[in-house]
């Protein structure tokens, strides 16, 4: 049987004018001339991807697709239209991804991890809902430094991640407090590996090692800001958040930091720089 996103090996059962027809002994599909190299004989058997063409023609092509049926790969859009986004997947005629199947709002030129599916047409096509093609059993352990793309974010639960492009991770949503947009690279720690294989992750490092990142960043505002910032450790987690992407137990920490080491003073409501480095 010939099936739609696979590579398959196939015998050159006759050739014409615009190509080679190829069969598996039971049904036939067009390999265009345009594809032809020495191996394409009749009688020989080759392997090809088989796929659909502009026209809607199950077609065939020696050429190698950037991704196949039951893998996933990151894909750059190429153009989008009122019903999907189109992408660069190394053939002549570009994958379709449809709205319905987009976990957030893409944008042309960025790259999206995908994997592909046949739609109620018998056209290829992908998707961006692939949590149910990630593994969960990744060799990684507690406090393993990962990388991985985000896939999805879920206000109420955090930021999906496939890590490496194929193990389910999850920032939970008191793990981060940065900006991030899908298709974003990420690199995080392993905070947990739960029962069923699949990794809790953070974008932050420990708390002792994070500290100094912290301090940093805040300080750095300081001296931006004359020495002067409307903050204290009564500020709300809104306002903190908002302005230095710090949860305020990770703002009152580096701030007790600048405090101990003599380079800020703290009032009600601002800090500042005591002129100390």
């Amino acid at each position: 049987m010939i099936e739609l996103g696979k590579k398959q090996l196939l015998k050159v059962n006759r050739l014409v004018s615009f190509g080679a027809y190829l069969g598996d002994g039971i049904e036939e599909v067009l390999l265009p001339n345009n594809q032809f190299d020495e191996s394409v004989k009749e009688g020989n058997e080759i392997e090809v991807f088989i796929y659909k063409d502009s026209e809607d023609r199950i077609i065939s092509t020696k050429k190698e697709p950037k991704i196949k049926m039951g893998e996933l790969a990151i894909l750059k859009v190429v153009d989008k239209n009122d019903f999907g986004a189109f992408l660069d997947w190394g053939l002549e005629k570009d994958l379709f991804l449809p709205f319905k199947e987009q976990t957030a709002k893409v944008e042309k030129d960025r790259e999206y991890l995908v994997s592909l599916y046949v739609d109620k047409s018998e056209r290829l096509c992908a998707t961006m809902d692939i949590s149910r093609f990630l593994a969960s059993d990744s060799e990684y352990k507690k406090d393993n430094e990962v990388e991985g793309i985000i896939y999805e974010i879920r206000r109420e639960i955090g930021i999906l991640v496939a890590v490496d492009s194929k193990y389910f991770g999850l920032v939970p949503r008191n793990e981060f407090f940065d900006s991030y947009r899908v298709g974003d690279i990420i690199s995080c720690r392993v905070i947990r590996v739960r029962e069923d294989g699949k990794l809790d992750l953070s974008p932050r490092q420990k708390s002792h090692i994070q500290m100094k990142t912290d301090s940093d960043i805040i300080f750095e505002k300081l001296e931006k800001n004359n020495g002067y910032l409307p903050f204290s450790d009564s500020s709300s987690p809104e306002e903190i958040k908002k302005e230095f992407k710090l949860s305020k137990k990770a703002f009152k920490r580096a701030l007790g930091k600048l405090f101990k080491e003599g380079k800020i003073v703290i009032n009600d409501d601002y800090i500042k720089a005591t002129g100390k480095k």
